[in-house]
């Protein structure tokens, strides 16, 4: 007895297990490939909108506090060569392509907290940082203070597209930057959905090859239908006149078909030459 319920019990499960078996996730026959997009990272220059990297600067020349220096132009070579980028920890040849950068916006010599000069300094900033990033991209901590400062920057471009749109335009082009507001609807990309659209084109370009096939067809059946079209005409033009009837086909008409057939052959024999 226990046998038999045992039995039965397993052959209620198999059923159970069919009956819920998956069979939405079929593979289609159609020659239909999605590839998810690559994700682009928030701290790329694509994202960001920088449209140019770090600048090169001249591991020669002094760091920037020793910049107009009377000892240092009179010293020894050495000793310049010890003062020099050359010789200095990376964050000085950052300070200097920052105050280049500071340089070519700032509103008088003694600018240094307005929003171009804040905007020029941060943007030397993150592309040092960009810089970095493609050398040690594991390195969390650098990533996470280079969303910040894009994140920072792009709030003090819409601060100034908001009040000063002739300004904001200035520093864009001299910055060399692109603003990337955030979408105002943000949607996900799913497989199902771009399958669908997938679909959609390709079922929409069967469609446009079948028609341009068609219509291909009748074109070259013209020839055949004109020639049709002239021989009924003119056997209804001679069954009216044997008939004694009131003849309806003109010879107009006729004239008209057959200069309409010319006019087709001699198109198709100057497409003819021309392919060849």
């Amino acid at each position: 007895m226990n046998v038999v319920r045992n039995v039965l019990t397993s052959v209620r499960l198999g059923a159970l297990t069919l009956k819920s078996a998956r069979t939405y996730a079929f593979k289609s026959d159609l020659k239909i490939k999605w590839v998810r997009p690559e994700k682009i990272s928030c701290i790329k220059p694509e994202k960001s909108g920088d449209l140019e990297g770090m600048m090169h600067i001249d591991p020669s020349q002094p760091q920037l506090p020793f910049r107009g220096s009377k000892e240092l132009e009179t010293a020894d070579e050495t000793v310049k060569k010890l003062f020099s980028l050359e010789y200095a920890p990376r964050r000085k040849t950052t300070q200097v392509y920052g105050y280049e950068m500071k340089q070519l916006v700032k509103r008088h010599s003694f600018d240094t907290g307005s929003v171009e000069v804040q905007i020029a300094r941060w943007t030397a900033i993150i592309r040092a940082y960009q810089e970095l990033m493609e050398k040690f991209p594991r390195n969390k901590v650098m990533k996470v203070i280079l969303k910040e400062l894009i994140d920072r920057r792009k709030k003090k471009l819409k601060y100034l597209r908001r009040w000063d749109y002739k300004r904001f335009e200035w520093l864009l082009e001299a910055l060399k930057i692109v603003y990337k507001p955030p979408p105002e609807h943000f949607h996900w990309i799913t497989r199902k959905e771009s399958l669908r659209k997938l679909t959609n084109n390709y079922c929409e370009d069967i469609k446009q090859r079948r028609l341009e096939d068609y219509k291909q067809m009748l074109q070259n059946e013209q020839p055949v239908f004109l020639q049709e079209k002239i021989r009924a005409l003119e056997f209804i033009k001679n069954e009216q006149s044997e008939c004694g009837v009131e003849v309806t086909v003109k010879d107009e008409e006729i004239e008209a078909v057959r200069k309409q057939l010319k006019e087709l052959e001699e198109k198709r024999k100057n497409g003819e030459d021309y392919n060849n």
